[in-house]
């Protein structure tokens, strides 16, 4: 198999995991007698995890070399899926979440490293399409696999299936992923990039991470609290947002080459403004939601991207741990910016606050963008 095709399949399978957790806490938490804003504890386990395995990522590539760290970080995920499964106490989800946290953290920060390396925007765009196809198929497997009274534990046992075949093959194709540094040739911590280049790009995916994941969380809640539209086209305007942001991923990929990274990146970061306008503005509710969906088309190409373009901004050298930080300030920012901060400006001004919560985001991502670029 080309290792293309694999980096495709990974990106979908480490997808999987990620949203079923909503979908079977209702039943975990009774199980586990946990009342349900527990899962608010659970999240930040993995959140930790994923930052420290994908801040240290540039270390252990260094080491042990791209297919071997994706191969045991996958199986790490198997490991922790299994123990989620056969959790019987609060605290065992706690570490099999901090576990999983690891493992997600250290394959995706491999997986852009190998593909800033080896892929052009083409396949780069077309891995995070990928990633969309399995946070929709995730939730959808789960709702299947509970149907009928089943277990909250089948889920988990079948991911746990998938991510250990998926590890046993990244171990039967490590050498064609690249060698490890050599001892003579590989440096004792890998450097560290200037601030004035690296704070940039830190922020540009903390905010990016933030858009996403906050449009995508708060969209229903705002376009029917807020903007008085019926649950039903709400729902199909989430769906539509992550659509749209998979079909922009496509198309970039079709004709990113063409177009250039720089142009498309500067539509990018125009373009979600333009899309949170709409959500603002008053309106019928079907304005706010064509915003919504504008907003998916327009951050399509901007985490891949900038991903695709780090070397450019802060040089080859330190284009490996820039990449394990950029993902762990993505990880820690769609946790945060849209958890904590969001939470607490919805309390003090009510659920109005959202579309210009979101806007001044796309606004924030629109200047450090041009900060990137000088």
């Amino acid at each position: 198999m080309p290792l293309f095709l694999l980096v495709y399949l990974a990106y979908v399978s480490i997808a999987l995991p990620d949203n079923v957790g909503g979908i079977t806490w209702p039943f975990v938490r009774l199980d586990l007698r946990q009342p349900i804003e527990a899962l608010g504890v659970v999240v930040p386990f993995g959140v930790a995890g994923y930052v420290v395995s994908s801040s240290s990522a540039a270390s252990l590539l260094a080491r042990a070399g791209a297919g071997w760290v994706l191969a045991l970080s996958t199986a790490l995920s198997a490991g922790a899926l299994t123990v989620y499964a056969l959790a019987g106490a609060f605290w065992v989800v706690l570490l099999a979440v901090l576990l999983g946290g690891l493992a997600s953290g250290a394959i995706d920060s491999a997986l852009n490293v190998y593909a800033a390396r080896h892929f052009r925007a083409r396949h780069m765009s077309w891995m995070h399409a990928c990633y969309c196809l399995g946070a929709a198929a995730g939730p959808a497997a789960a709702t299947v696999l509970l149907a009928d009274g089943r277990s909250w534990r089948w889920p988990y046992v079948v991911l746990a299936a998938s991510q250990m075949l998926l590890a046993v093959t990244f171990a039967g194709t490590a050498r064609r992923w690249g060698p490890p540094a050599t001892a003579s040739t590989r440096p004792e911590r890998p450097p560290w990039p200037p601030p004035r280049v690296l704070w940039p790009s830190l922020t540009a995916f903390a905010l990016q991470s933030g858009i996403e994941a906050g449009t995508g969380i708060w969209a229903y809640v705002y376009l029917t609290t807020s903007r008085g539209l019926a649950g039903g086209p709400a729902a199909l305007t989430v769906s539509a947002f992550w659509a749209a942001m998979f079909a922009g991923r496509v198309v970039v990929g079709q004709w990113g080459e063409r177009v250039g990274t720089r142009r498309l990146l500067r539509l990018g970061a125009w373009g979600m403004p333009a899309g949170a306008a709409f959500v603002v503005i008053p309106g019928p509710g079907w304005t706010a939601s064509l915003g919504v969906v504008v907003i998916g088309f327009a951050a399509a190409p901007m985490f891949p991207l900038l991903t695709l373009t780090t070397s450019e901004r802060v040089g080859e050298t330190h284009a490996d741990r820039t990449i394990g930080l950029q993902m762990a300030a993505s990880s820690a920012a769609g946790a945060v910016l849209p958890g904590a901060v969001a939470a607490t400006l919805i309390s003090l001004y009510g659920v109005a606050v959202i579309g210009p919560f979101l806007a001044v985001l796309t606004v924030a991502m629109c200047l450090i963008h041009r900060r990137l670029r000088d």
